[in-house]
């Protein structure tokens, strides 16, 4: 199997100094690497060719973006990351042909034409709010929605293009009761549940 790592992590001096997405990412590696993966790496910050990353996209069997949580959602960067590998994917027809729809087949589902069949997804997540923010009706901000329902906005750009979205994993109050141990156990138990 083939792994396509995404390190979609921004620094920011003081706050976000990517420790522990850095941690959680060097686990991901080496727990692949142990099942026999051979790994590839992107550093969003560092720059990135964005048709390199499509080639990478296309060879990859797994795909996995380890990121923090800012404001809602994975780092701008990491949006801008999206916006111009998918796109060129798009308009090379490498990632996906089209949204699935046509005149002549009104019925066909939107979001189905993509061509990375066979592919799976997983998003890794770093972020400060508690576990039980979600999946509850009772929480103010989330109202009952799960971490894989807050980012829909991320995982369907795969799923438009085929792939399999897999459960996603959090690392949960990441700055005011910070648990690396028991966060990279419990990554490796999810890795070894889901591969």
């Amino acid at each position: 199997m083939k792994v396509l790592l995404i390190h979609a992590h921004q620094f920011y001096e003081g706050f976000a100094e990517g420790k522990l997405n850095k941690a959680i990412a060097d686990v991901i590696q080496k727990e692949m690497e142990t099942k026999g993966c051979e790994v590839k790496q992107t550093y969003v910050e560092k720059g990135y060719d964005i048709n390199k990353e499509i080639e990478k996209h296309l060879w990859a069997d797994i795909i996995i973006t380890q990121s923090p949580v800012y404001w809602f959602g994975t780092p701008w960067i990491h949006k801008k990351y999206i916006d111009e590998v998918f796109t060129t994917g798009l308009v090379q027809q490498s990632m996906a042909i089209d949204n699935g729809r046509t005149r002549n087949d009104p019925a066909r589902q939107y979001g189905t034409g993509g061509k990375m069949q066979g592919k799976k997804y997983m998003l890794s997540v770093t972020w400060n709010a508690p576990l039980e923010a979600f999946g509850n009706q009772k929480q103010n901000l989330f109202e009952g929605k799960t971490v894989d329902d807050i980012f829909i906005g991320n995982t369907s750009v795969y799923k438009f293009c085929g792939v399999e979205i897999l459960p996603s994993f959090s690392c949960y109050e990441a700055i005011t009761e910070p648990a690396v141990e028991n966060d990279i156990k419990r990554v490796k138990q999810h890795l070894s549940e889901i591969f």
